[in-house]
């Protein structure tokens, strides 16, 4: 290592007052080799003599792509690398290029602002203050309104809040052809309520091994939508579907070529696979090799769940996005076991690790165009979820929005929702965006036990018997 310059204390000290050691959070150790780490990357190279060979500073000019990141604030700073010959005179330029960017960082104006408080108090004062918010109307990208008596109990609290919604073909029987699926959308049109009539279903056909490469284009005349891949037995009513992905490649094929995307549930049934790493070997095994092996096809990745599906989809073709739901955001595994089983509480795919929810947040916050809403609102009857072997299914179509607001909230990023919720999926789908709007108020009100579900079953919510902080005006419960 070069030796060290006599700036090098003064500089340690600079970037210990920018970034003050919080010891709850950070030891004391790791603080200095932190601050150290700063001076002696961006630093001191630039004032003593280069000493390193070709991976290092001396003999290469170009820019260390990966920035030094501070363990707690976050602050990125550039390792950038010299020129030779830098003295002692040119201590006063470094010390301005390290002390001015981080005067500006927004910990430190935080900090300033808020009695030391830091940029997270900074952000949560600031979004205490937001009491209304005027988006345009949502789309429901993946939502479950079953049929027969139950449509009239479940399809109104969609219809309330959103213009239009895909909707799953896994009923019994499944929707597997176009005649199908325009018998099943009369049926959602008949349990729309009055003042809601321009609420859309927008059907989708079920895949399986067995479907025609012909079907493709009467779906497309039918005003199908797009098309559903399950994995066979991968969740509820799932038994009809495909076993070998790769062998449906001419149907994908002429799916790519009308245009249709396909809408996936992004899970392995292998019994060897670990059920909280299916989605990720999916990725690795199917989908990756699908998406090679059909270079146009559009594919959304469904309610994803993983910091691995985060990544994937965010760095994939812009051919790929991904919804996400409101109970992936705000729930983790601990809500499905610790203190007893949660039975209301279990989805497929299943609750991951907080680490996971965490991605999902951060990419939700960071307003991609590939992440957009997809609620999954799978409602069963309450016997099928308190049983010995329940159903997998979360019902969140009665509140999503305040659902997803205390999300967007929780992360910080209120301002991205209006994109996520109304504008992503339509212009991934390649339809106009809705013209009305719906307002958001921040008012408390107790979600109910139950709602009704068909004529005499019940269907137990998300947030049960609790406070949500969020509501949409027209529809607030006292």
């Amino acid at each position: 290592m070069a030796p060290a310059h006599p700036c090098s204390i003064f500089l340690l000290a600079c970037a210990s007052i920018c970034f003050p050691w919080n010891p709850n959070t950070t030891s004391l150790a790791a603080h200095v080799r932190s601050c150290s780490h700063l001076c002696v990357s961006s630093i001191v190279p630039r004032i003593s003599p280069p000493r390193f060979g070709p991976s290092g500073w001396a003999g290469d000019p170009t820019p260390n792509p990966t920035p030094f990141a501070h363990p707690r604030t976050g602050f990125r700073v550039p390792i950038r690398t010299p020129p030779p010959g830098v003295g002692v005179m040119d201590v006063p330029r470094i010390v301005l290029d390290l002390w001015i960017p981080l005067r500006r960082h927004p910990f430190r104006r935080d900090r300033r602002r808020n009695g030391g408080g830091g940029r997270e108090e900074a952000m949560a004062k600031a979004m205490a203050r937001v009491t209304r918010l005027v988006v345009t109307r949502p789309d429901d990208w993946h939502l479950h309104v079953r049929d027969g008596n139950r449509l009239a109990s479940v399809v109104p609290h969609s219809a309330a809040w959103c213009a239009r919604a895909i909707i799953m073909p896994n009923t019994t029987p499944p929707i597997t052809n176009a005649v199908l699926a325009r018998q099943y959308r009369e049926r959602i049109r008949m349990a729309v309520p009055d003042g809601r009539k321009t609420f859309e279903p927008l059907m989708t056909l079920y895949l399986t091994d067995r479907t025609p490469v012909e079907e493709m284009a009467r779906a497309k005349e039918a005003g199908v939508a797009a098309v559903k891949l399950y994995p066979a037995g991968a969740t509820t009513n799932s038994d009809s579907g495909v076993k070998d992905v790769m062998g449906r490649i001419p149907v994908l094929e002429e799916m790519a070529r009308l245009n249709m995307p396909l809408c996936v549930h992004g899970e392995v049934v292998d019994p060897d696979v670990d059920i909280f790493d299916r989605e990720k070997v999916f990725i690795e095994k199917i989908l990756q090799p699908l998406l090679e092996k059909v270079p146009q096809l559009k594919v959304i990745m469904e309610h994803i769940t993983t910091k691995d599906a985060a990544e994937f989809v965010a760095q994939a073709p812009e051919r790929v996005a991904a919804t996400i739901t409101p109970q992936h955001l705000l729930l983790n595994r601990n809500d499905i076991l610790v203190g007893g089983i949660k039975p209301h509480h279990y989805c497929l795919p299943i609750l991951k690790r907080e680490t996971h929810r965490q991605a999902l947040l951060a990419a939700v916050a960071s307003g991609s165009r590939k992440f957009f809403l997809g609620t999954d609102s799978a409602p069963h009857p309450k016997g099928a979820k308190e049983s010995s072997c329940g159903c997998a299914g979360i019902y969140s179509a009665h509140a999503a929005m305040p659902l997803y607001a205390l999300a967007f909230e929780e992360a910080g990023a209120l301002d991205k929702l209006e994109a996520f919720a109304s504008f992503n999926g339509p212009d991934f789908y390649g339809r106009e965006r809705n013209q009305d709007q719906i307002t958001l108020v921040r008012k408390e009100w107790m979600v109910p036990e139950s709602y009704d579900f068909g004529d005499e079953e019940l269907v137990i919510p998300l947030w049960a018997g609790k406070k949500l902080e969020w509501a949409i005006e027209e529809n607030t419960n006292e």
